[in-house]
Formats: structure tokens, C-alpha cells, sequence
């Protein structure tokens, strides 16, 4: 990667201490842009701007701002009137306090930026903070102004940069109202043992690993069509249908799940065994045999589950075991988890 142009000079300022940075984005976008363009000719859609009273074409230079008052009055704002706003933030990140990182929310985050010491002498300085910030392991909170306007952001160190990320303001944070269901549902412990297999079965990921699929698709299309060939064609997916059991979908989610990855993908379908059904216990062994074949962290809770279920229930012992022979091993299963 080239030099990176840097978009905002300025200085954090550390109680007295003014540290010169640079700011520069941390992030690019790789979306493919598209443009307008007449369907019949394809010639190019443009927007002009126009003034509205002289009903003419204007250069940019002859563009300035306006505040549009409730009334519908233009009141011109200059360059010059916010260039002297009273804003300690006009050309300072100031920051205002320290706080574990748990204490943001991820819904405030917005854009990332390096910040770069600017010149040697704020090298010293740079670095200090720096390794304050990593000592501490806390963030600090601060303000500036970017673009038109104060904002929060928040820096923490990524390697040995010094990192800041933009914060929406709390009252830019909508609260959550009407969105969660409003139907009482009851989960089972099943469902959620299901859930857990599920999960353990698909297991982490490098997020370098990730790409954009989509962006390739388009690039694909384009190529062809500037070759003069035919695009390919997506296959239509597989129609499912409607989900009417959750159990049904959980245990072929953990079996499509290990056949991706070349696992054994023999799941015992929980739904099937009558065992639970005779028991009457709330969490029932029935969750074992799919906890078996998917991972090894909710076989042992499912195990101990078992254990616990068979000392209890000693008059139903012997009609379980006959039913679900997985019971005899699970002694020597515990022993060696």
C-alpha cells in the first residue's frame, strides 16, 4: 500500500501535553461504483447545479452554505463564520477521560482513523500516550471536530498506532422499542442443547479468510460483458420450504454443518426417541446422542445431565438403559473428559 494522504491536521491534546498528529483513514471501500446512463443510448445521466431564481448552471466556486430556517428563510453561514467558531475541538482531539473498553457500545461506532505523529519532535509525546493507553488498558474518550462538526471518538492502540474511532453521540443511538418479538415463547432446554451443537460445530473463523463474494460476482459479469460473452449464470438455490419443526431444522443444520467439513455427519434425531417422553424430566438424556456426535464441550454437559438424571430416577434406570445404550459408557465418558 502507497502513502496514505492524510485529511485532518491537528493535535491531541493530553492535559497539557499537545501531541501533533495527522489523521488519516484506517479503512477503504472496495465497492464497484456504477453510473447513471440512459437505457435507450446509453449516454450519461448528469446532475447540474442550478440556481433556482436565475434558472442557470453554477460553478462551484460560486457555491456557498445556507441554514434553511422553519419559516423557509436562507440564512447564508460563510467558511469564515465557522472557521472562528469557539471550539477548543476546531483543530484539537481533546481528550476528556479514560475508560475500560467494555463501557462503549459497538452500536456508537462508526468510522476508523490512524493517527499519526506529525514531525519528530511529537514523536516523544506519541508514544507516551501510547503506552499509557496499553498499560491501562483503557480507552480515552475524546472530541473534535471534523467535516462541519464536533464529534466523540475514541482511541485505543492497534500494533503500535494509535488508533481513533468516530462515536455517534448517546442521543444518536435509537433504543431498541418494539423491536424485540412481543409473542411469549418458551425455549426448551433441548432446543437450546441443539442450539449449543450447532454452534460448536461450526466452530471460529479467520475473518482474513473472509471475502466479498458478491464483488467478485459483479467483476465476473462485467468481464464478460466488455469480452462480448454471455454472463454466467447463478444456479437457483435449493427451495427448503417452510420450517414447521425447530428440531427437525437444528439437527439438519449440525448435519449439513460436519458435512462441510468432512466431518461424520450421523446425528440422532432427538425427536424420535421416546425415552424422554416416558421420564417426564424437564431436561431429559434425550439430548445426549446429538451432543455426542457434534462436540466434545456439550457432550460433557450433556453427560453430566444424564448422570444426575439416572441417580435420581433410579426406578426408571433399567427401562432407559435398554432403550438408549449410550447410558453404560457414560461413566468412562466423564472419567476421561
Amino acid at each position: 500500500m502507497g502513502r496514505v494522504r492524510s485529511i485532518w491536521n491537528g493535535a491531541i491534546s493530553f492535559g497539557l501535553v499537545s501531541i501533533p498528529i495527522k489523521l488519516v483513514n484506517a479503512t477503504e471501500n472496495h465497492s464497484i461504483s456504477f453510473r447513471q446512463i440512459h437505457t435507450e443510448d446509453g449516454g450519461r445521466i448528469r446532475y447540474r447545479k442550478v440556481c433556482e431564481l436565475e434558472d442557470r448552471e453554477v460553478t462551484q466556486s460560486e457555491i456557498g452554505k445556507g441554514y434553511e430556517d422553519a419559516d423557509g428563510t436562507i440564512i447564508p453561514i460563510t467558511e469564515d463564520d465557522l472557521a472562528h467558531l469557539p471550539l477548543p475541538t476546531a483543530r484539537t482531539i481533546e481528550i476528556v477521560a479514560f475508560v475500560p473498553a467494555e463501557r462503549i457500545d459497538p452500536l456508537q461506532m462508526d468510522a476508523a482513523y490512524y493517527l499519526a505523529a506529525s514531525g519528530a519532535p511529537a514523536a516523544k509525546p506519541y508514544t507516551l500516550l501510547r503506552e499509557a493507553l496499553k498499560r491501562s488498558n483503557k480507552v480515552a474518550i475524546a472530541k473534535f471536530a471534523l467535516r462541519g462538526r464536533e464529534r466523540l471518538g475514541m482511541l485505543r492502540v492497534v500494533d503500535d498506532v494509535i488508533v481513533m474511532h468516530g462515536l455517534l453521540w448517546p442521543d444518536e443511538v435509537r433504543a431498541p422499542e418494539g423491536v424485540a418479538p412481543d409473542t411469549s415463547v418458551t425455549v426448551r432446554d433441548k432446543e437450546l442443547d441443539l442450539a449449543d451443537a450447532l454452534m460448536d460445530t461450526l466452530g471460529e473463523v479467520d475473518l482474513s479468510d473472509l471475502h466479498d463474494e458478491y464483488r467478485e460476482a459483479v467483476e465476473e459479469v462485467i468481464a464478460a460483458k466488455a469480452a462480448g460473452e454471455t454472463p454466467p449464470e447463478t444456479p437457483e438455490p435449493a427451495r427448503s420450504g417452510k420450517v414447521l419443526d425447530l428440531m427437525a431444522a437444528l439437527e439438519n443444520s449440525v448435519r449439513a454443518a460436519k458435512e462441510s467439513r468432512g466431518e461424520g455427519a450421523d446425528v440422532t434425531p432427538l425427536t424420535s426417541r421416546p425415552a424422554p417422553k416416558q421420564t417426564g424430566g424437564k431436561k431429559s438424556t434425550s439430548t445426549t446422542p446429538a451432543k455426542k456426535t457434534a462436540a466434545k464441550k456439550t457432550t460433557t454437559s450433556s453427560t453430566k445431565k444424564s448422570t444426575a438424571k439416572s441417580t435420581t430416577q433410579g426406578t426408571k434406570k433399567t427401562a432407559a438403559a435398554k432403550k438408549t445404550p449410550t447410558k453404560k459408557s457414560t461413566p468412562s465418558r466423564k472419567r476421561s473428559a
